[in-house]
């Protein structure tokens, strides 16, 4: 995995679970030294690419604590990927439904106990909010990068658009919204380095990096106006793929949830 020799995929949400993920209703049935996996997962980035899936399933009773993780080898009989999905934007990264139809999985692929997967999924998505976070700050920097250097070169009443005053503040307040999320980002990864709880943090980081992403490209097409709508340039990419940072790893109102109880906790 690390050499880039492998790529896997993390199958947690279903069609009709999302954001509820402790409601998942695929199985995992112990039979004898096999698991034997049924259900469909849906959202899976790779799902026709990965060599292996880590998928948590259901093999005890309802709620948190009756979920486990399992990992399983693509080529696994019964595992059969859907169509991709057509998205607004990750055109380089389909999405795809996995259905999983009697799949058995040797025992010993069990990753840590039966009834540990949703805790196992939990920390995965905490350290999955800041990479998210990240790419969100990336992204409003590429954004804000290009605009600048559009509203340097274009010219109107003889003068650079960059220096009306209008255009100006908005790309000054773009650059200040990055700078702050880019902080809230590394000082929530720098408590994950260093041992110490973040969740709230990862959760505050992902939340803000994303609506600013979301902002700022937004504000990027209109600097460029009408030759921002058009595929000649690339603010308008820019643009849909902020969009979906703001969904995955927990949608931002999931992320509203998670600070607003760390606070009742506090």
């Amino acid at each position: 995995m690390l050499g880039g020799e492998l790529l896997g995929a993390y199958c947690l949400s279903e069609p009709a679970g999302g954001s509820d993920a402790a409601a998942l209703t695929t199985r995992a049935v112990r039979d004898g030294d096999t698991y034997v996996i049924d259900g469909t997962k849906a959202w899976i980035t790779h799902a026709h690419d990965a060599d292996f899936f880590n998928v948590f399933a259901r093999t005890g009773g309802p709620g948190p604590g009756g979920i486990s993780c399992l990992l399983v080898d693509a080529n696994t009989p019964g595992i059969v990927p859907q169509a991709p999905e057509r998205t607004m934007g990750l055109h380089a990264s389909p999405i795809s439904q996995i259905a999983f139809d009697g799949v058995r999985v040797p025992a010993d692929r069990l990753v840590g106990e039966e009834g540990t997967g949703f805790g196992i999924a939990m920390r995965a998505l905490d350290s999955g909010r800041l990479g998210i976070a990240a790419c969100a700050v990336g992204l409003a920097q590429a954004a804000l990068d290009y605009a600048v250097g559009y509203a340097r070169e274009r010219e109107q009443f003889g003068t650079p658009i960059i220096d009306f005053q209008g255009l100006g503040f908005m790309l000054a307040d773009m650059a200040t919204q990055i700078s702050a999320a880019r902080a809230l980002t590394l000082h929530a990864a720098r408590l994950r380095d260093r041992g110490r709880p973040y969740s709230t943090e990862a959760a505050k980081a992902k939340l803000f990096a994303t609506d600013m992403a979301m902002k700022v490209t937004t504000d990027a097409v209109q600097v460029l106006g009408g030759y921002g709508y058009v595929a000649d340039h690339p603010v308008e990419r820019y643009m849909r793929e902020a969009k979906v940072l703001q969904i995955v790893e927990g949608t931002n109102q999931i992320q509203r949830l998670v600070i607003s109880r760390s606070l009742s906790k506090s």
